[in-house]
């Protein structure tokens, strides 16, 4: 099975419980990336240029970069 990345910067790829990799806030110059599932979707619009923010189960905040196995 292949594993997909989908970009994380329409709204339509994320729903709660997708595992996804954020870019948080203090991590945008680094762009180390962090691994989870998403608990909450913070962005109210359907795209976003950077990444639709989301809210981790472990409650870190950032933008999605990738959602995998979607």
């Amino acid at each position: 099975m292949e594993n997909k990345k989908l970009q994380g910067s329409q709204r339509k790829n994320i729903q709660i419980g997708s595992e996804v990799e954020i870019v948080q806030k203090n991590h945008q110059r680094t762009g180390e990336l962090t691994e989870g599932f998403v608990k909450r979707i913070l962005t109210n619009s359907s795209t976003h240029p950077h990444g639709i923010k989301v809210q981790l189960e472990t409650g870190e905040v950032g933008r999605v970069k990738w959602v995998l196995n979607n």
